[in-house]
């Protein structure tokens, strides 16, 4: 939904995303089985007045925004009105008194809106029924009798009943509308056909007026079927959810429980197979977890004791046990869905230009209309019938539905697509962006690398002390006394085969390493400058262990030196190791034509070394966060630019760039809360099939809109030339729209 009173209705580029950013203290949540509310639907106070969000059921089409929007912003107290018609959610900036007037107003256009309960969200949207089927095909076998008759020769008052029956029955709720509609002075689809209709009746042409009203019926209830479907669509995400799990209770015993009765620090079980129910803290088994349902990921993740696991996912063969950290409504999962639903409202440039072409469309061709209907008769002597029904086509073509829900639909499935796939876009004008995307630049540490040092390189100087196992374990037992992040390397990387040995008179040495004795022996673990600087003679091995401390330098790794009785006894070089999947995707964005830049704050040694592995273009190494944000407003005068990082510390940078992508929001709150994109995992391949993604659905909208556009063109030249009947005008109108509709839903499978 929109967030007024800063909305994407006047935003482009980077300003779209301050708009975007300004907006995030409104949310929603359009509510599944679990009744999930966001931070919620309701009447807020805002600057100026109040904030009120409302349901309304009957708003599900461009026709019924026109409607109400036209009805409320002319009335004094409203401020702004925003539209999400994919979850039916009206919100009004208003004074705080005139929210009776707008009530009754949208009352008065035969809607009704369901306004949250004080200082609740809006409850769980209910479907009105579905109306019953046999009027529609009463009135479907009625005209189909009416143009028997025709056919037949008889068009007495037998044809005229069965025309009559049939649009009582198929077109109620058109004239209905349309009465509303004209009242309003707003010449949507309804009051279009309800005009026509009733012209073609008039003139006679009974089995015609019948035949139209029966397929705009049918092709409404398709269309509306169509749109639910991708109305939906984001919804069907939310299904991965249990709506019961097992929690232990206070008396220790465990039984079902709904989930959304669950708080935290509530002790849960996900037995093997089962969907884990909230997001919490594994205290006891370990297993793998199937995250695909959220993030993507093809292969399963290790849990045991002290991982997190998330809603939604799928535990494997072992039973966990974990702690809930977080109410149901504030999972991850929530999140995502609370995030793609709130970009549904956001318009994307391509709308705001059929919104506009729209606006100026409808008129003209209604004026086209007019003057097809009076001025031939007038001023040349033609027949006042045939230019009327010419003109009665023209009405029904005149309508934009078809140009206007194309957009709409397609960028609503453009970002389910995303988010089945564990790419969560936080509006369109992202999605139509990334198609354009020049420059990437990345973040190196935690991003193309794992952001966890590993020890990368084992040396041995001294054959004579010992063999290498024994090295290995005497360095692994200093390490493991330290917490610094280098030591837990060494320590990581023995920690499985070997058995630690007892260290006496241990003593961390900060900016150093560690000391103490073994066995009664003195050993230092440390830098190879601190380690160097203790020994009073480094051997007569100095000048080649010194040539090996320069070598792994070189390749951007950190070196620890393990040295005792003057001497150094082996070297252990720790790196920040290249994720698996960088390689690959830096190469996908190339062939997509993307160009990469890596901006880090390391030296410039360890950068440029793993900008060779993975394939990066360009390299700025020992940047401070000003310095990024800097170097990415160069790059926006070279074309879009998209920056990723953790969200956090590369805030700046992400900020300023056309598109702000961040790294495992899984693990991030704030970067699932600030990013453009966020990648639900730690996989850079979803960059390029974001981009994918994006051309895709800009191509779809460039379909969709030739097709309206076409087909409305079309039948206008065949209208104005004699050929066009009212038949055609139906199917170029509701035609148009059914085709945009299905090409639209195209996107919900990839």
């Amino acid at each position: 939904m929109n967030s007024p009173p800063h909305n994407h209705h006047n935003c482009t580029g980077s300003q779209a995303k301050n708009c975007s950013a300004q907006g995030q203290t409104h949310k929603h949540s359009h509510d599944h089985a679990h009744a999930v509310s966001s931070p919620p639907l309701l009447q807020q106070n805002v600057p100026g007045g109040a904030r009120t969000a409302m349901r309304i059921m009957q708003m599900d089409c461009p026709t019924e925004e026109a409607l109400i929007r036209k009805k409320l912003e002319p009335i004094d107290g409203v401020h702004s009105v925003q539209f999400n018609l994919m979850q039916r959610v009206l919100t009004v900036d208003h004074h705080p008194t005139a929210l009776s007037t707008i009530i009754q107003a949208i009352q008065s256009l035969g809607f009704e809106p369901e306004l949250p309960q004080t200082g609740k969200s809006l409850g769980k949207a209910v479907e009105e029924p579905a109306k019953p089927w046999w009027p529609l095909a009463v009135a479907a076998l009625a005209a189909i009798g009416a143009e028997a008759m025709g056919w037949l020769g008889d068009s007495g008052w037998a044809s005229l009943s069965l025309a009559i029956l049939a649009v009582a029955l198929s077109g109620l709720g058109t004239y209905k509308k349309g009465l509303v509609a004209i009242a309003n002075r707003n010449l949507n689809i309804n009051a279009l056909m309800s005009i026509a209709v009733t012209g073609a009746l008039i003139l006679g042409n009974w089995p015609e007026a019948a035949m139209v009203m029966v397929l705009f019926a049918i092709a409404e209830f398709i269309e509306a079927r169509s749109l639910d479907h991708a109305r939906h669509a984001v919804e069907r995400l939310m299904e991965v959810a249990p709506e019961t799990v097992l929690a232990q209770g206070a008396d220790g015993a465990w039984s079902s429980m709904a989930a959304e009765n669950v708080l935290p620090g509530m002790l849960l079980r996900a037995r093997p197979g089962e969907r884990i129910g909230l997001d919490g803290v594994v205290v006891a088994g370990s297993s793998t977890v199937d995250q695909a349902p959220i993030t993507g990921e093809s292969m399963p993740v290790e849990k045991a004791v002290g991982d997190a696991v998330y809603a939604g996912t799928i535990n494997g063969p072992a039973e966990l046990e974990y702690r809930v950290d977080t109410v149901f409504s504030n999972t991850k999962l929530a999140r995502i869905i609370h995030a793609v639903q709130e970009a549904q409202g956001s318009k994307a440039p391509t709308q705001r230009f059929v919104d506009q072409f729209s606006r100026v469309y409808t008129p003209l061709v209604c004026l086209l209309a007019l003057l097809v209907a009076v001025v031939p008769p007038l001023f040349f002597q033609e027949a006042w019938v045939d230019w009327v029904y010419k003109a009665l086509v023209l009405l029904v073509i005149a309508c934009p539905c078809a140009l206007v829900i194309s957009t709409p639909v397609a960028i609503v499935s453009g970002l389910a697509a995303a988010a089945r796939h564990g790419i969560l876009i936080k509006g369109g004008v992202y999605l139509e962006q990334g198609r354009k995307l020049a420059w990437l630049a990345l973040d190196k540490t935690g991003t193309l690398t794992q952001g966890k040092p590993q020890q990368t390189d084992f040396v041995q100087l001294d054959p004579d002390q010992g063999d290498a196992a024994a090295l290995q374990q005497l360095a692994a037992s200093l390490a493991a006394r330290s917490d610094h992040p280098v030591s837990q390397a060494v320590a990581s990387a023995y920690r499985d085969n070997i058995v630690l040995l007892p260290v006496q008179n241990f003593q961390a040495v900060a900016g150093g390493g560690t000391r103490g004795q073994i066995a009664g022996i003195d050993y230092f673990l440390g830098s190879y400058r601190w380690v160097s600087s203790l020994l009073a003679d480094a051997g007569k091995g100095a000048l080649a262990v010194s040539a090996s401390v320069t070598e792994l330098q070189r390749q951007g790794k950190t070196v620890t030196a393990l040295a005792t009785a003057g001497k150094v006894l082996a070297l252990f070089a720790v790196a920040d190791t290249v994720r698996p999947t960088s390689r690959q995707a830096i190469a996908e964005l190339h062939g997509l034509g993307v160009r990469t830049t890596m901006l880090s704050g390391d030296n410039q040694a360890s950068a440029q070394n793993v900008a060779d592995q993975v394939g990066i273009d360009r390299v700025q190494a020992e940047l401070m966060p000003h310095d990024k944000l800097r170097i990415v407003e160069q790059y926006t005068l070279e074309g879009v630019v998209g920056m990723v990082g953790d969200g956090i510390n590369d805030a700046p940078a992400l900020a300023r760039a056309d598109i702000g992508f961040a790294m495992g929001a899984m693990g991030s709150d704030t970067a699932i809360e600030t990013a453009d994109v966020a990648l639900m995992d730690d996989d850079l391949r979803k960059i390029p099939r974001f981009i994918q993604l994006s051309r895709a659905t800009h191509a779809i909208l460039v379909q969709n809109i030739s097709v309206a556009l076409g087909i409305k063109l079309v039948f206008l030249l065949l209208t104005l030339v004699g050929l066009g009947t009212m038949w055609m005008a139906v199917f170029a109108d509701v035609g148009a729209s059914l085709l945009v509709l299905a090409n639209s839903l195209r996107l919900l499978r990839k």
